[in-house]
């Protein structure tokens, strides 16, 4: 009986260390693999957030602004017309009418 209590002592031993080592090999595979992960994003030109961010409000900016200056542009030469229009008018009226050979 006492021998049989030792075998079971000792096989949880056994056992017992063999979960440390499982668990210490999956500890250091899951380094590994991480390790491997950082050194193939670190040859990708990859930005942080914080300058994917930064860029984004800079092009939101960019493209307000250039919409507030196609709308000035519009109205500038929607000005231009009607003051053309108006010189061209002014003109017309004070040529006189040619007389034609016929």
């Amino acid at each position: 009986m006492q021998s049989e209590k030792r075998i079971f002592d000792d096989l949880a031993k056994v056992l017992n260390g063999v979960a440390g080592t499982v668990a210490g090999m999956g500890r250091e595979a899951e380094a590994s693999v991480r390790e491997r992960a950082r050194e193939w994003a670190g040859g990708l030109d990859l930005v942080s957030r914080e300058e994917f961010d930064a860029v984004k409000a800079l092009a939101a900016n960019a493209r307000a602004e250039a919409d507030a200056l196609a709308k000035r542009v519009a109205a500038l030469e929607a000005a231009l017309q009607t003051k053309d229009g108006a010189a061209a008018a002014k003109k017309k009226q004070k040529t006189k009418p040619t007389k034609g050979p016929y």
